[in-house]
C-alpha cells in the first residue's frame, strides 16, 4: 500500500468512529464530561490526519535533509586561547 492508501484507510476508519460517536451520543449522556473527551480526541485526531495528508501530499515531503560530514580530526588549539574554560572561569582570575 502507498502513504496515499494508508491514509485514506485511516481516514475512512476516523469517519466510522465518528458516525459510532454519533450514535453512542443519541444513548448515552451528551453532555457527559466523557462523551465531550471521546468526541474532542476523535476530532483532535481528525485534524492530525489532515495535516499529516498535507505533508504527504508536499512535493519535499519524501526528500530527506542533506547529511553534514563531521570530520574525526581534533579542532585546532588556537581557535580556543581567547575563551574562558566553561563553568571553570577565567585562567587568570579567582572566583569572588
Amino acid at each position: 500500500m502507498t502513504v496515499h492508501d494508508d491514509i485514506t484507510s485511516a481516514q475512512r476508519s476516523l469517519d466510522d468512529l465518528h458516525r459510532s460517536l454519533a450514535r453512542l451520543e443519541h444513548q448515552l449522556d451528551r453532555g457527559s464530561l466523557e462523551m465531550r473527551r471521546v468526541r474532542l480526541d476523535a476530532d483532535h485526531l481528525r485534524e492530525s490526519l489532515a495535516l499529516l495528508r498535507a505533508a504527504a501530499a508536499a512535493p519535499d515531503a519524501a526528500r530527506r535533509p542533506d547529511l553534514v560530514t563531521i570530520s574525526d580530526t581534533p579542532y585546532d588549539i588556537s581557535l580556543w586561547t581567547d575563551s574562558d574554560d566553561e563553568g571553570l572561569g577565567a585562567r587568570d582570575r579567582r572566583a569572588p
